[in-house]
C-alpha cells in the first residue's frame, strides 16, 4: 500500500483517489474515509432535515464539495453521500430526491445534466478475497454532458457515460455508455441511438 499522510488535505485525497489507491483496513487512507464521512453526515442531516432556499442548498453543496457549486445547480432534497468531497457538479445540474453518492473514488457530472428519483452512483469495490474484505479499491464514475439518468437508476464503479445517453428508469449500468446512445435493464444495454437535432 502506498505510504498516506495521516494529515492530508482535501487535495491529497483526492489525488490518491485518481491514482486508483488501494484502500486496507486501518490506514490512514481509511481513518480519511471515516473523517469525511462524519462531515458528510453532518452537512447532509442540515441540508435534508429543514426546508431551504435554492441558494441554500447551494451554499450547503458547496460546502459539502469542497468545490464552488454554479448558480445554476438544482437539487430536491433528501440527498445522501458518504464522503462529499470527490463530487464534482458541472452548470445546469439538477439532481432529484434520495439520491445516494458514494463519491470517495471520484463522481464528475458534466453540464445539462438531469439525474432522477433514488439514483444511486457507487465508486468503491470491496476487496473479493474474503480475508481482505474490508479493503477497498476506488474506480470512479463521469457523467458526460446532457445526459439524463431516469428514476432508480445504479451507476457503479468506473463507469464512464458518454455525452448525450439516456439511461432508462431502474437500469443498472456496469459498463461504459456510448454518447448518444439509450440503454435499459440489468445490465444496462443498448436499446437505440439517439440522433441529436440541429438547433
Amino acid at each position: 500500500m502506498q505510504s498516506v499522510n495521516s494529515n492530508m488535505s482535501i487535495d491529497e485525497f483526492r489525488e490518491l483517489m485518481s491514482k486508483k489507491c488501494y484502500v486496507e483496513k486501518g490506514s490512514s487512507l481509511f481513518e480519511m474515509f471515516h473523517k469525511l464521512s462524519q462531515e458528510a453526515i453532518k452537512i447532509t442531516m442540515e441540508l435534508n432535515n429543514k426546508y431551504h432556499t435554492k441558494e441554500e442548498i447551494i451554499e450547503l453543496m458547496t460546502k459539502l464539495t469542497g468545490r464552488e457549486v454554479d448558480e445554476t445547480f438544482a437539487l430536491f432534497p433528501p440527498f445522501y453521500t458518504d464522503c462529499g468531497k470527490n463530487i464534482k457538479i458541472g452548470k445546469n445540474v439538477f439532481i432529484n430526491s434520495c439520491c445516494r453518492f458514494q463519491d470517495q473514488g471520484g463522481i464528475e457530472i458534466g453540464d445539462n445534466v438531469l439525474i432522477g428519483h433514488n439514483t444511486t452512483i457507487a465508486t468503491l469495490n470491496h476487496d473479493f478475497n474474503p480475508n481482505l474484505r474490508a479493503n477497498l479499491n476506488p474506480n470512479p464514475v463521469k457523467i458526460g454532458n446532457s445526459v439524463w439518468i431516469g428514476a432508480d437508476c445504479t451507476i457503479l464503479p468506473g463507469v464512464n457515460i458518454g455525452d448525450g445517453a439516456v439511461i432508462a428508469a431502474g437500469s443498472v449500468v456496469t459498463k461504459n455508455v456510448k454518447s448518444n446512445t439509450i440503454v435499459a435493464g440489468n445490465p444496462a444495454k443498448i436499446l437505440k441511438n439517439i440522433e441529436p437535432e440541429n438547433e
